[in-house]
């Protein structure tokens, strides 16, 4: 990486991943839909010396509405939260980084961004499950007569070992006997869906993967919450950063360069780097 001690410009890569939406529902909700993956950004750039922002979103709270995820921001590189899982008859998903699910009797899965996520899966009148929300490598399930589960997450190693993360939350089921029906979720840390056959709530997203929470199911199992995101970056070891007060993170010298990890952040957090 470019850069002398203490001088700019610096080479830095980044990982930048929006908090999940969570999924629908908390009851009656003839299977909730799952909740969509935060954006997910990842690239290189040159970084001089200056203050930047940093803030690391929250997921989406589980409500019977539903609560999409909150943008992560890096210098001016924003990741859009995830869209929250739709509930009921032909309710549609929120649109998203990755769009959340829609629900049976012809609700359509939110749409993603293009470059950070895919749309949830669609709902349709041959099951009650929910459709599974989207994640950041592929679409979420449609809810076909078994399960909507979610869509995978992507792979990084960014921090020195591959971990995958935005995954989509999985729909919710209505069964009460027979298979078992619920969405399972993305691979990255995706919530699983209620299950009725099971007795067990919709399950959260992972947190600081930005992945999105299961949905509910008709038995008055609550939907999961959205996974908080995360935001990654690495400098050269003779590059300094410090950061403004509320702001939760960790280091580690990989190589030449130094990882940084921020997994918590007040409003209007700052880095500072030179």
């Amino acid at each position: 990486m470019s850069g002398t001690f203490g001088v700019g410009p610096f080479a830095c890569q980044y990982l930048v991943v929006a908090g999940g939406g969570s999924g629908g529902g908390t009851s009656a909700t003839f299977g909730g839909a799952g909740g969509g993956a935060g954006g997910y950004l990842t690239d290189s750039l040159t970084l001089g010396s200056g203050v930047y922002s940093v803030i690391v979103g929250a997921g989406g709270a589980s409500s019977s509405s539903g609560n999409d995820g909150i943008d992560s921001t890096f210098l001016t590189i924003v990741a859009t939260g995830g869209g929250h899982g739709n509930a009921g008859s032909g309710g549609d998903g929120r649109p998203g980084g990755s769009g959340g699910g829609g629900t049976y009797d012809g609700g359509s899965g939110g749409a993603g961004i293009g470059g950070q996520g895919f749309a949830g899966g669609a709902g349709t009148s041959a099951s009650g499950t929910g459709g599974g929300g989207g994640g950041a490598s592929e679409v979420g399930e449609d809810n076909n007569a078994t399960r909507g589960s979610g869509g995978d997450g992507l792979a990084s190693s960014i921090t020195g070992s591959s971990v995958t993360r935005a995954g989509g939350g999985g729909g919710g089921d209505r069964a009460t006997s027979g298979a078992t029906t619920f969405g399972l979720g993305g691979a990255g840390g995706g919530g699983a869906g209620a299950s009725d056959l099971n007795g067990t709530p919709g399950v959260d997203g992972t947190a600081n993967t930005g992945s999105g929470g299961g949905g509910a199911s008709n038995d008055n199992l609550a939907s999961g919450a959205g996974g908080s995101g995360v935001v990654i970056f690495v400098l050269p070891t003779q590059a300094t950063a410090s950061f403004s007060a509320g702001v939760t993170q960790t280091s580690a010298v990989v190589g030449v360069n130094r990882v940084y990890t921020v997994t918590e952040t007040d409003p209007g957090s700052t880095v500072t780097i030179e």
